[in-house]
């Protein structure tokens, strides 16, 4: 996909966008998995560790995903 932007309609888009959401819907994902194993209440601070799990899924996403 690489990190150019896109067209449409004569708009510029960033493929940022694309990728900050699906590594939203990945760490969802992974936050639900996590609970159902039942290794969620092994975390102290749950936002600080959303936060931080969202962060490192962004950049494994662009890391895959932004290769042009």
């Amino acid at each position: 996909m690489g990190l150019r932007e896109w067209s449409l309609a004569g708009v510029l888009l960033s493929p940022m966008l694309i990728y900050a959401l699906l590594a939203l819907l990945l760490t969802g994902l992974l936050r639900m998995g996590l609970q159902r194993v039942g290794a969620a209440r092994w975390i102290w601070h749950e936002a600080l560790f959303d936060c931080a799990l969202y962060v490192c899924v962004l950049a494994a996403v662009i890391a895959v995903l932004g290769r042009g």
